[in-house]
């Protein structure tokens, strides 16, 4: 078994094999997409990898354990994962702000995370920690529940709920990294390798629990293990560049020293 808490400079691949199997409470895979010129995401047929991670993901996480796998909307088209875990929804992260750079198609403005779990069920999943603000007003929403349709149907025990709402399957709510934000890392990963810590927060607390293990098998500047250490969730990270490891172990520091303040 790999040691926890590390973030391991190596590759994910030849790494996999010291993992025990189903030990893993929850994986956050924010890997290749196979659509950039970067050398990291020179990947051939992304569907083929994606599938190769899945069966792999597949041995390693626990019973009910979840996965957050990144992608573009076609990460995981013309693939049979349902040997391997079930998919219970993709998300789609909207990103308003993405310059409109098509000329003969629609831009893309979004990315898709795919949300995976080992059996048909979460064994976590933890809405009070991520609900999110109702968009409508009160009344019209009491209103609503008052239809016959809806009280007689499949939602009929579904209530507002004055701590917020299910953020759903669309989070516009979440902004992409820009040049300014305190948290960049480094000018070179903006909007290719990391992403926002409120993100991945999301993630981590809905489908992990305090002392549960994540594991993230390409870490680049190191957002998954930051957080992870701040919620008090463990972490097994592997990143294969350098330079990406040396930023992400700095950021890890700075959470440590945080935290210490905390305690004084």
């Amino acid at each position: 078994m790999l040691d926890i808490n590390k973030i391991y400079h190596d590759d994910a691949f030849d790494l996999f094999t010291q993992l025990d199997d189903e030990s893993v409470d929850l994986i956050v895979c924010d890997g290749p997409y196979g659509v950039t010129s970067n050398k990291w995401d020179q990947i051939s047929n992304i569907q083929r990898f994606n599938l190769e991670l899945l069966k792999i993901f597949s041995t390693k996480l626990k019973e009910g354990g979840a996965l957050y796998l990144f992608g573009k909307p076609n990460c995981i088209d013309f693939i049979d994962y349902r040997p391997f875990l079930t998919l219970r929804s993709k998300i789609i992260w909207f990103q308003p702000s993405r310059l409109a750079q098509g000329r003969i198609n629609y831009t893309n403005n979004y990315d898709i995370i795919c949300y995976f779990t080992k059996g048909a069920k979460p064994k976590t999943f933890n809405l009070e920690d991520i609900r999110v603000s109702q968009l409508v007003e009160l009344e019209h929403r009491l209103r609503c529940e008052r239809v016959p349709s809806v009280q007689n149907g499949q939602y009929a025990k579904t209530k507002f709920n004055p701590e917020g709402k299910n953020p759903g399957d669309v989070w516009g709510d979440v902004k992409q990294l820009t040049y300014k934000s305190k948290e960049l890392a480094n000018r070179e990963v903006l909007n290719t390798i990391q992403k926002p810590e409120k993100l991945i927060e999301r993630l981590i607390k809905a489908s992990s629990s305090k002392g549960d293990l994540v594991l993230d098998p390409f870490a680049g500047v190191g957002t998954c293990p930051v957080v992870c250490r701040r919620l008090d969730r463990h972490f097994i990270a592997i990143e294969k560049e350098k330079e990406f490891v040396d930023i992400a172990n700095r950021r890890l520091l700075q959470v440590e020293s945080e935290l210490a303040r905390r305690l004084i």
